[in-house]
This record gives structure tokens, sequence and C-alpha cells, in this order.
């Protein structure tokens, strides 16, 4: 492998911050995106590369696009390296600069939505593989670098729908990268398992009536008995994460009140009210344990209380972080030669990785970005071109690693 010079790594920082850039003044934001422009910038960026590239619909106007790298060993199986195309939507007026406009300040920082969540690590995959490639390294394994719609929304028609595919069972996947989140300290975030997420729908009846009067029986109690429970559990779980200091908010659950329905107006006592709860539970929660208390919790509020589930995910199982699993051991080895300090632990909402490791493959969420404030979904979103450029560098020295890797199934 030959290495870089000067000359050539200032053109190539200057080519990768640009097509970053580019990628992320592409407003594919929700509601209703056209990924029409994402999916002409990502055939530019194959071309650019001399790889081939596949435009696969499961869902019509829902692209789903894979750069495919050949490997010296293609029957081995092969690197998926996952992003997804799609942001989340910006209150402008609370943005110092035009949310896509991909403005960079006097520090380097990068301001636009998508520049953390996480059109930062898309290109940073294909800017590794450049600089791979012009160094003359070819790997063992292919990698497949597929970017993905609608995670932003739960990826049910994206990643969701594309791991029961043809399309992804021929792409013969033994290991997957997906995204992680930033670090405001020193330690680079890593995520081996994700939280499953119930959300719920508690519908109280009760007895109606004119607000002037004290009727047995209302809505508004029971509502009021399921909040002081599910709020008396919240503050149990900011206990356990006082008192275990290691822990993250992944390692417990946590309770929302989202939503409150129901009501006509200030003098009638409501026939029924309706509270929304966001929940997500961790995999060392036992789901029917979890389960049976919120039912009794329901039966105690009070007659015909009863949840409907919006979203009730089984808990899919951890990738495994130790000596069984060699993507690991092979990601862990380039990490440390690189002297990066990870901090596992279970991603605290939901990703396409659940997808991946629900079809039973190993799968990593992981984006190179520490001291750096957590601006995933909020207003000045923002990267550092510094950070964003040693990514690349981790990822030439992981994909390497990674793709190197010897075959193990004999």
């Amino acid at each position: 492998m030959s290495s870089l010079s000067a000359d050539q790594k200032q053109a190539l920082d200057k080519q990768a911050v640009n097509n970053f850039r580019e990628y992320l003044q592409i407003p594919s934001v929700h509601p209703d995106i056209n990924y029409d422009e994402c999916v002409e910038f990502l055939e530019k960026q194959a071309k650019s590369l001399s790889l081939p590239i596949k435009v696969v619909t499961v869902k019509p106007g829902k692209p789903i696009v894979i750069i495919t790298w050949l490997g010296k060993e293609p029957s081995l199986p092969t690197i998926l390296l996952n992003s997804h195309m799609d942001v989340v939507p910006v209150f402008e007026d609370k943005w110092t600069y035009k949310p896509f406009s991909a403005h960079v300040d006097d520090k380097g920082n990068i301001y636009a939505r998508g520049s953390q969540d996480m059109k930062c690590v898309g290109i940073q995959y294909l800017e590794a593989i450049r600089r791979l490639k012009i160094q003359g390294v070819t790997l063992k394994r292919t990698i497949h670098v597929s970017f993905v719609p609608d995670e932003e929304i739960g990826g049910v028609e994206g990643m969701k729908m594309f791991v029961e595919t043809n399309d992804f069972k021929d792409l013969n996947v033994g290991f997957a990268l997906d995204e992680g989140m930033a670090s405001e300290n020193n330690e680079y975030a890593l995520f081996y398992a994700e939280r499953c997420i119930w959300q719920m729908r508690f519908h109280c009846p009760g007895n109606p009536g004119h607000g002037s009067l004290l009727l047995e029986n209302t809505a508004g109690e029971k509502v009021t008995y399921l909040l002081n429970k599910l709020y008396e559990f919240r503050k149990q779980e900011q206990q356990k994460l006082k008192d275990n200091p290691s822990w993250t908010i992944g390692d417990v659950t946590t309770v929302n009140l989202t939503q409150l329905q129901g009501g006509v107006q200030a003098n009638v006592i409501p026939p029924e009210l309706v509270i929304v709860v966001d929940c997500r539970i961790p995999v060392t929660t036992d789901l029917k344990s979890w389960e049976e208390t919120l039912n009794r919790w329901c039966k105690e509020a009070g007659q015909g209380v009863y949840i409907e589930y919006e979203q009730k995910q089984l808990q899919i199982p951890a990738t495994k972080i130790d000596c069984s699993n060699p993507y690991w051991i092979a990601f862990k080895r380039a990490t440390d030669e690189l002297g990066l300090k990870l901090k596992t632990q279970v991603f605290p909402g939901g990703t396409d990785s659940r997808y991946i490791r629900e079809v039973g493959l190993p799968a990593i969420g992981f984006s190179p970005m520490n001291n750096t404030p957590i601006l995933l979904h909020d207003n000045d979103e923002y990267l550092n071109q510094t950070m964003f450029l040693k990514g690349i560098e981790y990822y030439c020295k992981i994909l390497t690693r990674v793709c190197n890797l010897e075959d193990r199934t004999g």
C-alpha cells in the first residue's frame, strides 16, 4: 500500500468536505421526501469512484442505493456500511444559519441538518474507500455501501422491508456498520444493541357530565392514577442512573407522556381521555413482566381502562462484543491501533441496525465524533470539518481490518 503525499491528502480533504457539503445541501427532509436528488448525487459519487451502483425499489418513491466495492474473495460474507438519506424537520427561525446551506464558520463547523445524523457517516464511508483505492489497496471482502430512506420515521418502508428481499439476501452480508452518535467527552460511543420501542395509548373511559358536579368514576381520575404510577416509575429509573455512574440511558426504561387527548369544552366532563406514552425498554428487561405491570396499573386505575399499542417491538438480541464475534475483534483491533477509547452501550433510540440484527446479523452503531455536542434533531446541528476528516482516516483503518478478516466458517 502506497502512502498519500501531502498534496494528495490536501486535495482529498478538500474533495471530501465539498462532497459532504453538497450532500447536506440536498433537503431530504420529512415529510414527503423526493429522494431523486440524493440518488443523482450518489450516482455521481459512484462514477467518481469507478464503482457499480444499484438502485433497489421495494416501495415506490423509496429508493435504496447500493454502491459496491468488490473484494478479492467475493465468496466471503460481505461488509455492509449503512446510512440513511433522510433527515428530520427543522425550525428554521431557530437556526443561526440556513439549515440546508452547509455554512462553514470561522471555526470550521459545518452547520446543516444531517451533519451529525447521519450524512457525515455516509460520505465518510465513500471517502475512505476513495483513499484506499488511490493507495492501491484491495480488500478480501466485498463492501456494500447502502443509503436507505425513511429511517427517521421508523424505517418501515426502508430497511425493514429491504432485509426481507432477495436483493438484500444476495448481498451475502456477514457484518454491518451503521450510525451511532456524538460523544461530548474524549470517548467514542459504540452501540451493540438497542432498546425496543413501545408506544402506547391508555384509554380512560368514565362517566360524563356537567363540569360543576363531583361524579364518581371519571376519566380524569383514571388518567391521574396512571400518570402517578408512570412518573413514580420514571423517578425510580432516574435514580438507577444516579446510583450506577457507568450506566447510560440505554440501560434503563424510559417512559414519557407525549400526548393528551380528549374533551370538548371547559364545562363538560368527557366520556374518555387518552394519554399517549413513549416507552423504550432495555435488553435486560423481562417484557412479559413489564406488560403485566402495565396491565395491573390499568386495572387499578378503574373500570374500562385499557392499552392500545401503536408500536410494540420485541426485544432483538444484542450483537456480541466478545471473542465469539470475529468482526468485533477486528473492529476493536483497528480502534485500539488508532488509540480510540470506546464507550460500549445500548442505543437509547432506534436505528436501522435493529432490522439487521433481527435477521440474525451482527451490527455495530458507530459515528466517529467525540468532544462534540450531541445535536442530532436539534437546532444548529453541526460537525467540525476536522472531526469529519478524522473520521475518514478512522474508517480507512477499520475497513482494512474488518474487510481483511479471514474466513472463519470452516
